[in-house]
């Protein structure tokens, strides 16, 4: 039971998969388990009523993700993550035009664990999250303290992007150090579909030692072609995109006593371009969240970018969070954000999320 368990703790803590739907399948030899997050969203902002959009300053939005997790035996298991989002739902849509639904596939991947006397293994290939960086591992609306995203994760043009990569991962702990290394068919700055043009090789590593129980410090990195032919961001006379690779670094800390947690990244992005200057970014955040009583709590993310092209950034929210009962959350936030460009460098933006979570499995000892 003890090796279940850390096999179980260390899909939870390296992958981007549910802990919920994971710790459960430990529970039988195989077996189906479905776990979802359904979240309705309100938004009200002064963005709403600017250019592009120029509509009404308030609008609704829904997000779910399904999990399904198949425990083929001790060793096998199979992990997904299926997203539908109305358009706009995230904070960075607010500015773009248009409005719509999609769904994504975020993770389908198999998974092998194994585990030592003083460590364990866990190898997995498929659609996965980037391992670079740590936020993904709290996406989820019922694992992220507050309303928004960090500053520096988005779903386009962002350098770390939330949808999924296609790739293997190999996941390896012993005692206090754990490590992870991914190669996957694009760059966390653009994912790209099996079915895409202009997919190149990208290299993600990470590695964290757990200082004591609760504090945690880790490192990650990526280097890879991250353009293609139709990107944005891809001039006519630029070399091919294969020749132009991107680097980045990163630091992370998490860290929880009590009724009081904090994490926060700090992320530097070097992207080569041909004709044109490099471009650079500096980009982290710094969360804090205090548990006032067993139904509410308030927290704080305060983010910044400082960037060569496109200006500077500056997020700061906070949110207060209510649980009417163990399956759902009620989180009401503010954000306000500045920009050094633009002309309209201030934007408000208050939310109201009424996060759902419903949970089955079907197993045989």
């Amino acid at each position: 039971m003890k090796a279940t368990f850390s096999v179980a703790l260390l899909l939870c803590l390296l992958s981007g998969a549910s802990c919920a739907s994971i710790l459960a399948a430990q529970q039988t030899a195989s077996g189906l388990d479905m776990r979802a997050t359904l979240t309705a969203q309100a938004i009200a902002s002064n963005e709403l009523t600017q250019a592009p959009r120029s509509g009404d300053p308030m609008i609704l939005g829904s997000h779910a993700i399904v999990y399904p997790t198949i425990k083929i035996n001790e060793n096998w298991f199979i992990v997904g993550a299926v997203q539908f989002a109305s358009r706009p739902f995230y904070f960075s849509e607010l500015t773009q035009p248009g409005y719509g639904a999609k769904g994504t596939a975020l993770q389908a991947a198999l998974y092998y664990s194994h585990v030592f006397k003083h460590g364990s293994v866990l190898v997995h290939a498929g659609e996965m999250s980037t391992a670079f960086g740590s936020f993904m591992l709290r996406y989820d609306d019922a694992d992220n303290a507050l309303t928004d995203i960090p500053i520096e994760y988005g779903y386009y043009y962002s350098p770390v992007s939330i949808l999924g990569v296609a790739g293997a991962q190999v996941d390896a702990s012993v005692g206090k150090f754990d490590a992870r290394a991914q190669f996957a068919n694009s760059s966390p700055d653009n994912p790209r579909s099996l079915l895409a043009h202009d997919q190149y090789g990208n290299w993600v590593a990470g590695a964290g030692y757990m200082v004591r129980q609760g504090f945690r410090i880790g490192v990650s990195a990526y280097r890879g072609p991250y353009l293609d032919r139709k990107h944005l961001f891809f001039a006519p006379g630029e070399a091919n995109p294969n020749k132009l690779p991107a680097t980045a670094g990163g630091l992370d800390i998490n860290w929880a006593h009590g009724h009081t947690s904090a994490q926060g990244e700090l992320q530097r992005f070097v992207m080569t371009y041909g004709p044109n200057p490099t471009f650079r970014e500096t980009a982290g955040y710094g969360e804090l969240k205090q548990v006032l009583s067993p139904r509410w709590y308030v927290a704080e993310r305060d983010g910044f970018s400082i960037a060569d092209a496109g200006g500077n950034a500056l997020a700061l929210e906070t949110a207060a969070g209510f649980r009417p009962d163990r399956f759902q959350l009620i989180k009401v936030g503010y954000e306000f954000r500045h920009s050094s460009t633009g002309a309209a460098p201030n934007d408000n933006v208050l939310a109201i999320q009424l996060v759902t979570t419903i949970h089955r499995s079907f197993g045989h000892e």
